[in-house]
């Protein structure tokens, strides 16, 4: 169960449900997405940012220049292949580094360029540019190296590259690693540590102008392909695509808006995958990708769109970030991430079918080690409780036997059940151990291990998670600090469930449900409505599923309105509450429909719409419960 806080966000709702054509409650759930503070209220939102919100399209995608280095970058990639140079393309072997990886070869090939694309192998050659990927390039011929979603924190290796001659352009969105002059943490005090590339391009370095931080690798390099093909064509797509016109154009001119279209379809994938708010221009990219989705040339992407059993006619965001994602990052993970990089590149229905068969089981193969290290972790966590009598508040989980590429996701499901930061290491192939940290909303991950840089041969990342490298004895090391350092109150380790607004079940419809989908996508920073609901009273009840995981029942209000209800959260937290308000028999008595309307429960939720054999019903989905 979470700490819930209801939304007291102000704004004029009957003005601007008139203004727009929308429901009262409409309003309010737009208002609740778009204030920041009550002394900003009015500002964020005025009837500008409202209909920015309802109905802004691509031309709300920000200027890439903006970006420190994005023209010089750009200038010096066009320099190189008009010289002719061999260029590498080096990405990384999550879904944001497949993704941007195939953005830029392709778009650097449809420009002209002599290049290929190398991902990193998790396992042999870690996260990112390595020396041994600098120097395999080199002895390859490869002139010019440039990055895509890593390189930021690359500076020894960049420094290596360019000892041999190399260009190297990094294109990143990671945050900059720093130094900080004067008291430990003085944020006023932070220099930046840049890499020593011929250009750097990250949208969260403090040069530049670029309003919007939060994209992931392959939005910058959709936008660094953008002005590179300006400056080679002079092929403007912002006019072109973003427009109120569509611009006259030549075949290569074609070509190019063609590319530009269907690579929005991928930097909305990786922008959901990567787990980008989405806000401001993200949310525009992953609304036109999944717009766009439909109608995509890519074989590859069809044949593990169909692999899936998807209608490519009705996907979402769920689909990009549990079904899709999770295939493109199996291959990173139990096997190499090119694989997935060959699937966007394939030019056979045949191969692509074939491909895309190998990442749905390569993922399903996945899930199993998952449940099993994830078993493992647990066991872990319960001994240093047993042990020490409570829970750390940073936990530093080491199993030694469990893939590396799988301690991400172990570490976040962890994080989920315990509600603690989170960073589980496992034995490395090479030396040392590896690992993967995923944080909760108070802690910054990213800040907090900085503080420990000395311990690790490697790490990076961000506020919420991250990657790191060290020697096994410093583990120990690494596990006191963080927990002595840790600030975190116990109110902290609470999780908070944002809920939109009390709504009493009867305000719920059929046509209420579809007009949020004016409000989609829905996911991190846009999130789907929440609402509350005071004794629910549950009157019989089915668990569902193979492994028993939900339950569906039929709920009634106090007007005694009937309802059906799901809920796909920890079935066994959920009896466990039941058992303790109401007894081991009104739990047997709600499954065997015996109940007598006395077993309340207070409701966070949300109104869904069921689909069964072409009819729609209301469906009611909890959330969370008190």
């Amino acid at each position: 169960m979470s700490k819930w806080m209801v939304a007291n966000k102000k704004a004029d709702f009957d003005r601007l449900s008139k203004e727009f054509g929308i429901r009262d409650i409409t309003a309010r759930l737009i208002a609740n997405r778009l204030i920041r503070s009550r002394e900003t209220e009015t500002i964020d939102c005025n009837d500008e940012a409202v209909r920015a919100y309802l109905e802004g399209g691509l031309e709300m995608l920000h200027d890439p220049r903006k970006m420190a280095d994005m023209e010089k970058g750009a200038q010096v990639m066009l320099d190189r292949i008009n010289a002719g140079a061999k260029i590498r393309v080096i990405g990384d072997y999550d879904v944001d580094g497949i993704c941007s990886s195939f953005i830029l070869t392709s778009g650097l090939r449809l420009l002209k360029g002599d290049v290929d694309c190398v991902l990193p192998d998790r396992v042999k050659d870690g996260y990112g540019l390595s020396i041994k990927l600098v120097d395999e390039a080199f002895e390859a011929g490869v002139d010019t190296i440039i990055t895509c979603d890593n390189g930021i924190a690359a500076a020894q290796q960049i420094a290596h590259a360019k000892e041999k001659g190399m260009t190297v352009v990094v294109t990143d969105h990671h945050e900059v690693p720093f130094e900080t002059e004067g008291d430990e943490g003085d944020l006023e005090t932070r220099i930046e540590i840049l890499p020593p590339a011929d250009a750097v391009i990250d949208p969260k370095r403090q040069e530049g102008e670029y309003p919007f931080k939060e994209i992931c690798g392959a939005v910058v390099a959709y936008k660094f392909i953008q002005v590179l093909a300006e400056l080679a064509t002079g092929y403007n797509a912002a006019q072109d695509l973003y427009g109120t016109r569509a611009c006259k154009k030549d075949k290569a001119g074609q070509n190019l808006a063609n590319y530009f279209k269907e690579m929005l379809i991928f930097a909305g994938i990786a922008t959901v995958c990567d787990v980008m708010e989405l806000k401001d221009e993200n949310r525009v990219i992953v609304k036109k990708s999944l717009e766009l989705i439909g109608e995509t040339r890519n074989l590859g992407l069809k044949a593990l769109i169909h692999q899936n059993s998807l209608d490519e006619s009705k996907i979402s965001c769920y689909h990009y970030g549990f079904v899709i994602g999770p295939c493109l990052n199996a291959t990173g993970r139990l096997d190499l991430a090119t694989r997935a990089l060959e699937l966007f590149f394939s030019d056979d229905e045949g191969k692509a079918a074939i491909t895309a068969a190998i990442l749905k089981q390569l993922n399903d193969n996945r899930k199993d080690m998952t449940k099993l290290g994830v078993d493992s972790a647990c066991e872990y966590v319960q001994k240093e409780i047993d042990e020490s009598g409570e829970l750390p508040k940073v936990l530093v989980i080491y199993l030694p036997e469990v893939h590396e590429s799988i301690a991400g996701i172990i570490a976040g499901k962890v994080k989920e059940k315990y509600y603690r930061p989170t960073i589980v290491l496992t034995k490395a192939a090479d030396s040392g151990v590896k690992g993967s940290g995923r944080s909760i909303e108070k802690f910054d991950m990213y800040e907090e291990l900085s503080k420990c840089k000395e311990l690790f041969t490697k790490f990076g990342g961000h506020k919420m998670a991250a990657g790191l490298s060290l020697p096994e004895e410093n583990i120990q090391e690494l596990r006191r600090r963080l927990n002595e350092n840790c600030r975190l109150a116990q109110g902290d380790f609470v999780p908070v469930l944002h809920v939109d607004m009390v709504m009493p079940l009867k305000y719920a419809s059929l046509d209420l449900v579809r007009e949020f989908e004016k409000l989609e996508p829905f996911g991190n920073g846009n999130a789907k409505p929440i609402f509350a609901q005071r004794d629910v009273a549950l009157l019989s009840g089915r668990i569902l599923g193979k492994n028993k995981n939900c339950g569906k029942y039929r709920v009634t209000d106090e007007g005694g309105l009937i309802y059906d209800m799901m809920y796909f959260g920890d079935m066994d937290k959920w009896h466990d509450y039941l058992r303790e308000k109401y007894g081991q028999k009104a739990v047997d008595d709600l499954y065997l429909g015996n109940t007598d309307g006395s077993m309340k429960v207070s409701i966070a939720y949300y109104p869904d719409i069921n689909s069964y054999q072409g009819r729609d019903s209301l469906q009611i989905v909890m959330n969370d419960y008190l």
